[in-house]
């Protein structure tokens, strides 16, 4: 046996005092730029180059971003669209996570709408999953989704907070694999759940919960099923829904829901 007796000393401290620590989330903060007066906007909004679309259960609001003009919306049956969550402008199309909340047992839909038009296209029903869709995004080919789950209203026996759930599915919206929330998020979260998220530039997610001015940035694990929490970013943001400016990339749009705006902001750069 050949010892070396350096790495027998680093062997021996790794048994003793174990892995290195997580690094804590980084505490930032990000600067407003403009405002938008929008009714509509009590569950998110979403953005393209040209318009933001204020989301409010069963309407869609679509508002000229240079003028602050409403130029159309979309009026759903509230019986069969009880609550829009939030939406994303993607390939012409207008791609929103719905569900039926407040009702137990929890069902969840993908809802299509043509984003020029403002009619709806189809439906891409879910049922009933690990809680209660919120909101969707797509990344590297894949569909990314969040399902909320509730202490008390909405909420379903022995399921609270703690369920919240990351989903990835495939183009044909099939399950393939699912992470947690860190508990540093989670008791951000309660006793509501994730309301809004977007995969940013960086490769980082970005989620809000339902009411507190903070954006939570979280990471793929490189093990175990638990998301990394990387920072968080305190926002003129109550929580709901968020829609990243692909033209701009740190600039995040969100909604002040007790004002009814739609707010931009700028997001700091995070430390290496």
């Amino acid at each position: 046996m050949i010892r070396i007796p350096g790495l027998l000393a680093l062997a021996a401290a790794w048994v003793l005092v174990g892995p290195a620590q997580a690094q804590p989330a980084q505490v930032l903060n990000a600067s407003e730029v403009q405002r938008w007066s929008t009714p509509e906007a009590t569950q998110g909004v979403a953005v393209d180059r040209r318009h933001l679309y204020a989301i409010a259960n069963s309407k869609i609001a679509k508002y000229d971003r240079e003028t602050g003009r409403k130029v159309a919306e979309w009026v759903g049956e509230r019986a069969r669209y009880p609550h829009l969550n939030s939406c994303i402008v993607r390939a012409r199309q207008l791609v929103c996570a719905g569900s039926n909340f407040p009702a137990t047992p929890m069902t969840s839909s993908v809802e299509i709408f043509n984003p020029k038009r403002m009619i709806h296209l189809r439906t891409i029903s879910l049922g009933q999953q690990v809680g209660s869709l919120t909101w969707v995004d797509h990344r590297d080919g894949a569909w990314w989704a969040a399902f909320a789950n509730y202490d008390g209203k909405g909420g379903e026996p022995g399921h609270g907070h703690k369920y919240t759930q990351l989903v990835k599915f495939d183009a044909q919206w099939r399950r393939l694999e699912a992470w947690s929330f860190p508990a540093s998020v989670l008791e951000r979260f309660a006793p509501a759940s994730a309301s809004g998220g977007a995969w940013g530039e960086d490769g980082l997610l970005y989620v809000t919960g339902h009411d507190r001015p903070e954006v939570y940035v979280l990471r793929l694990p490189k093990g175990g099923s638990t998301l990394d929490h990387v920072a968080t970013i305190a926002v003129p943001i109550e929580g709901q829904a968020i829609a990243f400016d692909r033209s701009a990339r740190r600039r995040l749009f969100g909604i002040s829901r007790p004002k009814r705006e739609v707010v931009a902001v700028e997001l700091p750069r995070l430390a290496p």
